[in-house]
Formats: C-alpha cells, sequence, structure tokens
C-alpha cells in the first residue's frame, strides 16, 4: 500500500500530573515538511496522563483544501490490523474462538487451507505473522490500479488458499502479510455473522464513542475527508473489501487518540481486557531480540506498544508507552511516512527525520536510443512491477497501484525520481542487454526482472 502527507491549532490542558504538550521542534520539523512540500498536511494527537492535545498544519487538499484539524478524516490503512487482533481476543476471552483454532474450523467445506510438515495454520499464526502465508497472494491482479483492492473478494481468497503451497514452517517466522490478516477479518465474519465493519462499531467503536471511525463513510465523515495525495497529486480512496480486517479502516486523530486511550488504560470498558490481552508478547524470536503481540508492535525494548499504516495517499501511526502513560496518533494525507514523528513524541530519544529539502542531483543528457532499451516491465513479485515508458526524451515509472512518475537520469544507467529519495538502475548483460533494474529506496536494493 503506497505514498504521501501535513496540517494547524493547539489545544493545551494542564494536569495536575503534568501537560500534554506537542514540543516547539516537533511543531517546527511538521511546518517545515508541509511549507517545503513534502506533506500535505499533517495533524498530530498526543496524550499524557489523560490529558490530551492536537496540533495540525496543512490542507485536505493541494487544491482549495480547508484547515485539518483533529476531526479530519484519513484512511489508517494497517492500523486496522490491531483492530482486528483485539476483535479476536474478545472472542478468545468470551470463549467464541481460541488462538489454537485451525483455519478449518471456521472456512467453508471443501476450502482446502495449506499445511506444512502436518502442522495447520492457527488464528494465532494470523495475528502474529507466522503463517507462513505471503504478504499479498499471487492472485492479487488489480484491474484498476487507483482503488487495487475493491474487487478482491472472499472467492480469490479462498482460490489462493487452496492453491498455495507453504515455503515456510508454520509459526516459525515472522513474515509480515496483509492477506494474513485480512483472512482473519474474514474468520470473524464467518463466526459472528456480521460484516467486519459491524463488528469494529459494535464492539470497539461504539464503546469508546469513536462516532468517525468505519469503513463506509457517513455523509459527515466524508465533508470532512482529507484528500490522499501521492506525490503532489490527489488519488482516489482505497475500498479495502475482502481483505478489510488489513487495513480499511477510516477515523480521525480525535476518535484514534479515545482508542490510544483505552489501550493505555485498559481497565474500565467492556472491550479493555480484549485490548490487555493484545499486547501481550505472542511469539518471540530471541536470536534477532524480535517480539510481537495480537497485531501490536514493540519498539524501544518493548516499552513502546505501536502499529503504523498507509493507503494509495495516506501514511499513519498510532502508539502508546507503557511506562509514562503517553499515547499518540499522527495522521497524514501523503505518503510520506510520519513514524519518527510518533516514536520521537513516546521517546524523545527516537530522533525526527530531517524536514529540510534535499539538495538536487544534478542531471546529465541520455541518447534516446539508450532511453528505448529501458522501456518495459520490470517484476519484482507476482504482484508488484514497475513498467517504464518514454514519450520522446523523457522516461516514466509507475509502479503497480501507483501514480505514473517521471525519472530523471544522473548517469547513463542511473535514474532518479524527484518526488521520493529513490533512483532505479538499468542492469545489462554482457551483451549490453537490459535484463533486470534494481530498485534504490529507504535503505533496501531490490531487483525486478524484465519480463516485456
Amino acid at each position: 500500500m503506497k505514498k504521501l502527507s501535513i496540517l494547524i491549532p493547539v489545544f493545551l490542558l494542564i494536569s495536575s500530573f503534568g501537560f500534554a504538550q506537542i514540543s516547539q521542534e516537533v511543531q517546527d520539523n511538521i511546518k517545515q515538511r508541509v511549507d517545503s512540500e513534502k506533506h500535505v498536511g499533517i495533524v498530530v494527537g498526543f496524550l499524557k496522563n489523560g490529558e490530551e492535545t492536537y496540533y495540525s498544519y496543512g490542507k485536505t487538499a493541494l487544491k482549495e483544501g480547508a484547515d485539518l484539524n483533529e476531526n479530519s478524516v484519513f484512511e489508517i490503512g494497517s492500523i486496522s490490523k490491531v483492530f482486528t487482533s483485539i476483535l479476536l481476543s474478545d472472542q478468545v476471552l468470551k470463549g467464541n474462538m481460541a488462538l489454537e483454532d485451525p483455519l478449518s474450523k471456521y472456512l467453508p467445506e471443501g476450502i482446502k487451507v495449506p499445511e506444512r510438515n502436518e502442522k495447520q495454520i492457527t488464528l494465532k499464526d494470523l495475528a502474529t505473522h507466522t503463517s507462513g502465508l505471503p504478504r499479498m497472494p499471487d492472485n492479487f491482479r488489480p484491474a484498476d490500479p487507483n482503488n487495487p483492492y475493491i474487487e478482491y473478494e472472499k472467492e480469490q481468497m479462498y482460490e489462493f488458499l487452496s492453491s498455495h503451497e507453504l515455503t515456510r514452517d508454520i509459526g516459525a517466522t515472522y513474515e509480515y502479510s496483509n492477506f494474513g490478516m485480512g483472512l482473519l477479518g474474514h474468520l470473524l465474519e464467518l463466526q459472528s455473522g456480521k460484516s467486519y465493519e459491524e463488528l469494529v462499531k459494535e464492539r470497539i467503536a461504539a464503546v469508546l464513542e469513536m462516532t468517525d471511525t468505519g469503513i463506509t463513510f457517513s455523509p459527515a465523515m466524508e465533508a470532512r475527508l482529507a484528500k490522499g495525495h501521492a506525490y503532489g497529486s490527489e488519488v482516489s480512496n482505497w475500498d479495502i473489501t475482502g481483505l478489510a480486517g488489513a487495513g480499511a479502516i477510516r477515523s480521525t486523530a480525535a476518535d484514534m487518540l479515545k482508542f490510544i486511550a483505552a489501550n493505555i488504560n485498559a481497565t474500565d470498558s467492556p472491550i479493555a481486557k480484549a485490548m490487555k490481552l493484545s499486547h501481550k508478547t505472542a511469539f518471540q524470536n530471541e536470536e534477532v531480540n524480535f517480539e510481537i503481540g495480537l497485531g501490536w508492535h514493540f519498539a524501544n525494548e518493548g516499552t513502546v506498544v505501536w502499529h503504523n499504516g498507509g493507503t494509495g495517499g495516506y501514511r499513519a501511526y498510532a502508539g502508546f508507552n507503557k511506562n509514562d502513560n503517553t499515547g499518540v496518533v499522527v495522521l497524514t494525507n501523503c505518503v510520506e511516512s510520519v513514524d519518527d514523528i510518533g516514536l520521537h513524541l513516546l521517546n524523545p530519544s527516537n530522533k525526527l527525520a530531517s524536514s529540510e529539502p534535499k539538495e538536487e542531483t544534478p542531471e546529465v543528457e541520455v541518447a534516446i536510443a539508450i532511453l528505448e532499451t529501458y522501456e518495459g516491465t520490470y517484476e519484482f513479485a507476482p504482484t508488484f512491477s514497475i513498467e517504464i515508458t518514454r514519450e520522446e526524451n523523457q522516461l516514466f515509472a509507475q509502479a503497480t497501484s501507483q501514480p505514473k512518475f517521471p525519472i530523471y537520469a544522473s548517469a547513463e544507467d542511473t535514474f532518479f525520481l524527484k518526488v521520493v529519495e529513490a533512483n532505479v538502475v538499468f542492469n545489462k548483460d554482457a551483451e549490453g542487454k537490459v535484463t533486470s533494474l534494481t530498485l534504490n529506496q529507504n535503505g533496501q536494493s531490490p531487483k525486478g526482472k524484465k519480463v516485456k
């Protein structure tokens, strides 16, 4: 799920235990991100000892947008996964489901579930990303890249399950899986006879008075929608249907701070015990010092409990520090990460990312005859590829489910994007034929094979 972000007023409440403050350093960092057009807008909600404050800067849209505030509506993407795991925890505590239940217990008859070494995938495996199922299914082939999940329903989920062969042992290794958590949301639907949205609203949102949280836009939510953006362009909202449990929820900073407050004070609501269960370590790998709860991730030696999210035009972060009763939510209507803001507010020793615009990379000219050899599709995975096209002497790159952007040459075989810190390198064989493309971004360098 991919790309952009940023936001204005401050409400400072004084507590006898201290102040709920968003530091001037954070405010200045956010302003710089928006003013430099790295983000469109950002809303931050901060909670300390039960007292809350908000800071917003930016607009709901680049064109004719209103000022953002804590009641602006955003897609929260994968933060939906912790809602899913809390719903599971609630059913476990009520005795309706068990973490060790196999998937087959809830699926319709005739649906084959992959096994490995005579072991079955359990609900706990889905909630901890240790099922062995991949990040995305290989039959995910969106007809509309601007709204890629809208047509992926239970039929496609069942088709994939019935044909997939696991490549790693169940319960042995963490491998983040949108498909697995989306499937867990569907199993909760099958067990309850209710839709995923009904479950979220009835068992979490209504209990916590989160009136602007759901999947379907109410008229009031739509009126306050922060439009999603990717690298300077407004993009469509994503309608996640069959895999709703992986990332379909929309919400506001005000609602999400209620959610975080309930997780911090997991003692006084009907959903409290389920939240508390979801915070407990459910899988660990001591060799790499890794632990995960039911849906929730941990940072700073387990003191910070968090999850982030992203869709086609949004990024989000939500978490809390167990040691000092602080909580935070950061929402942006673009695809630039805001994780560093959230982590810094929960633990100031975590540094903020630079808000300064990067220095421009010098451009070089490349002959059209060479540019022509770069045109084609480069496949990184069955569900992800980058298509390189050309208009005269300008190359463009378009990744699966993302807009098309121009790329600029810094060397004959190396091109960079101006909208994000990334570059691509075209690789050739001994005969000079272009065979693959390397994408350098966020410290990673995956290689995609040229398939046409």
